[in-house]
């Protein structure tokens, strides 16, 4: 087991990659990968849970995403990245633990309701299995590799609550003769700053709200032109209130620096909403140029990029077999 300590996070494949998860999740990774020993993967098992008719989607998606990752700073020498698929022992595993996980843990899931609530919204029939089980499966992604850290919010504590659990639970039936296989993984509390959609709800590819990586200049310009700003400022004389303007927190998210600027000529009316979304399309497009400009090449010569993921893959299946080897002696498999 690493010294340094191990960490696991991974993102489902179901279309372009925002904003919202550069400040939601990427920025975090890029900190993280130095510090710790990182496995980043893309959760298409998951994924197929909503996308299930709509497969392409997946597969269209991996390398795209995993292109933004790295784009953005994930390390692919420093992190492992890898696809959940290529590594079997995730569904293997996500099998054992089903066997143990009582269905009550998974209904009373303080999550489970919203999620339900949210993806419906956008079009998508998750009444299935696959959704109720979802927390069984994530838990076997982050115990497969014994993470002892996980990057979450506070609103996701409750999930790694139950993956404890389970934790407890498997260890408390298969490991009598003392000691244990898996770790409880602790969370890694992560501030994640408020970044809303354009129309200040969540940021959602299915709300219509989000700037992508791979927005063109021109498109993030025309988007930022749409934002809702501060709804008690009707004149451009009048003075405004940054502390309730969906620009300002686009500046504090990506030009900290700036924002206390902006702050002032906003409150004493020195510049219009206009002016504030113009200038704020030209900091995040000299944010997003680098990113783009990666993307695209990564893009450009896919068989490097393929050759990245296998990589990943055998370092995460090399783990993975190691750990499942422990758990099929534990369960009494024959042959074992």
């Amino acid at each position: 087991m690493t010294t340094k300590g191990r960490i696991l996070s991974g993102m489902r494949p179901t279309g372009q990659l925002h904003l919202g998860h550069v400040i939601g999740a990427l920025r975090n990774w890029v900190e993280l990968q130095s510090a710790y020993d990182c496995f980043y993967f893309v959760a298409d098992h998951h994924a197929l849970m909503s996308e299930y008719s709509h497969p392409e989607v997946i597969r269209e998606s991996t390398l795209n995403n995993v292109a933004d990752w790295i784009a953005c700073g994930v390390d692919p020498d420093q992190a492992t990245v890898f696809v959940q698929s290529h590594v079997p022992e995730h569904a293997e595993l996500h099998v054992v633990l089903s066997a143990i996980t009582p269905l009550g843990w998974l209904e009373r899931c303080p999550t489970y309701k919203e999620q339900l609530v949210e993806l419906e919204k956008g079009g998508k029939d998750v009444r299935n299995y696959a959704f109720l089980g979802y927390p069984v499966l994530q838990a076997a992604d982050i115990i497969m590799y014994k993470a002892n850290y996980v990057p979450v919010g506070e609103d996701q504590i409750p999930h790694l609550e139950l993956t404890r659990e389970i934790v407890r639970r498997f260890n408390g039936t298969f490991c009598k003769a003392g000691g244990e296989i898996f770790p409880e993984p602790q969370p890694k509390l992560t501030a994640v700053p408020r970044l809303l959609g354009l129309d200040r709800r969540k940021m959602s590819k299915s709300y219509g709200n989000a700037i992508f990586l791979s927005d063109p200049a021109e498109e993030v310009a025309k988007k930022i032109a749409t934002m809702y700003t501060d709804p008690k400022r009707v004149r451009r004389a009048d003075p405004g209130h940054p502390e309730e303007c969906n620009v300002h927190d686009y500046y504090l998210a990506f030009a900290p620096e700036r924002a206390a600027e902006v702050a002032d000529k906003c409150r004493s009316a020195a510049w219009g909403c206009t002016d504030c979304k113009k200038d704020l399309a030209a900091t995040l497009n000299a944010f997003l140029d680098p990113i783009r400009a990666k993307r695209t090449e990564l893009l450009g010569d896919k068989a490097a990029l393929e050759r990245i993921l296998r990589a990943g893959n055998e370092r995460a299946r090399a783990v993975a077999a190691a750990t499942m080897k422990e758990v099929r002696l534990a369960v009494g498999y024959w042959g074992f």
